[in-house]
């Protein structure tokens, strides 16, 4: 926590520098990152204003290991899709965080927008918008297009899949080539109200790569400003001790998202501390119920501070995410408590008393 808050008082003070200065960035890409298209503060809390409180979970339909799975043609899954969705709608969810994959697009451009364009109409029949994150450090490094593998019994996330995995996000020749693809998107859908905000890389530095995703980091950044769409962006927050990629990450994110697993205490003091920045908070992961970060001390902890909910994992499916970071369970049997998800595949909730609190809490 004395990293956490030192991070925080040098992020607040360069970032009053930073409001008043044209602050270029070079990456390995040889580009540059113009602090003056970051929203203004004000901008970011009119913007949140508009907004309903943002409740919601990281969705992957049940039927998907990872994200290709979920994006490719042969494997896209509107009816489970929009079946689950409609279970998040029930209990008044109305924001989800969905994850792309770079190589689904590069199979089939069109296509692939045209999958999230039909996702994103049944989420809006739901009644609900969608935060769509491009990069991701997590999990397995090596991705490839056609069929994916099946989960592995009792293990979380088995099959999830880095974007854009190694040697690629260590490689700025290589990954530059990935600039088309970021800018193709966001040009496509940067005037899509159904799009609450756009997630550029969760957890970068994560899986052991530390300081060396800054460039990727620093370029996607620059790919996004450059096409300037009407949605925010932003890099969440999610390891204090990457002072780097955090300085970095907060003082280009024109609102303020972060990861927390940590019981209320600690989750508070965060909240505390992130508010010195004076923009709009969204937690965009929590919930992890073992380690003591659950809906009935979170959810309220939340909406007391009217920073954003939303949880890992809806429905208990293929990603194996009922299961602990660490502790497989080697005949994949049910474990003494689910780590994440909120709902059984036949859309019965895990804990009913969980639903019933997301509901009073919604309004729903």
């Amino acid at each position: 926590m004395k990293k956490l808050l030192l991070l925080v008082l040098l992020l607040v003070s360069t970032s009053s520098i930073a409001q008043k200065t044209k602050i270029k960035t070079k990456g390995p890409a040889a580009v540059a990152v113009t602090q003056e298209r970051r929203w203004s503060a004000e901008k970011a809390n009119a913007w949140y204003k508009e907004h309903r409180w943002m409740t919601g979970a990281n969705f992957t339909p049940s039927t998907a290991i990872n994200q290709l799975e979920m994006w490719q043609a042969a494997t896209f899954d509107p009816t489970t899709i929009d079946r689950e969705l409609g279970w998040a709608e029930s209990i008044g969810f109305n924001t989800m965080r969905v994850f792309l994959h770079s190589l689904a697009w590069q199979q089939d451009p069109q296509g692939f927008k045209d999958r999230v364009n039909t996702y994103l109409g049944l989420a809006e029949k739901h009644h609900i918008r969608t935060i769509l994150v491009f990069f991701d450090d997590c999990w397995n490094k090596e991705a490839k297009i056609g069929l994916q593998p099946a989960p592995k019994p009792g293990i979380h996330n088995s099959g999830w899949l880095q974007d854009p995995g190694e040697p690629t996000s260590r490689d700025s020749v290589a990954f530059v080539k990935l600039k088309p693809y970021v800018q193709d998107v966001l040009r496509h859908f940067a005037r899509d109200k159904r799009i609450l905000l756009w997630d550029l890389y969760n957890e970068p530095g994560n899986s052991g790569k530390l300081t060396s995703s800054l460039p990727l980091v620093r370029n996607v950044f620059s790919w996004a400003r450059e096409v300037n769409p009407e949605q925010p962006l932003s890099i969440g927050l999610w390891n204090w001790d990457f002072e780097a990629l955090n300085r970095y990450q907060a003082l280009h994110s024109d609102v303020i998202t972060y990861h927390c697993y940590d019981e209320a205490p600690l989750h508070q003091r965060i909240i505390e501390l992130l508010n010195t920045h004076g923009r709009p908070l969204i937690c965009t992961e929590y919930m992890a119920r073992p380690r003591n970060s659950r809906f009935v001390n979170i959810l309220p902890l939340l909406k007391k501070y009217n920073v954003g909910a939303i949880n890992w994992g809806l429905v208990d499916g293929k990603t194996n995410t009922k299961y602990q970071w660490d502790v497989p369970i080697a005949d994949g049997g049910e474990p003494t408590e689910w780590f994440h998800e909120v709902f059984r595949r036949d859309g019965t909730p895990y804990h009913q008393n969980e639903t019933d609190l997301i509901k009073k809490l919604t309004g729903k």
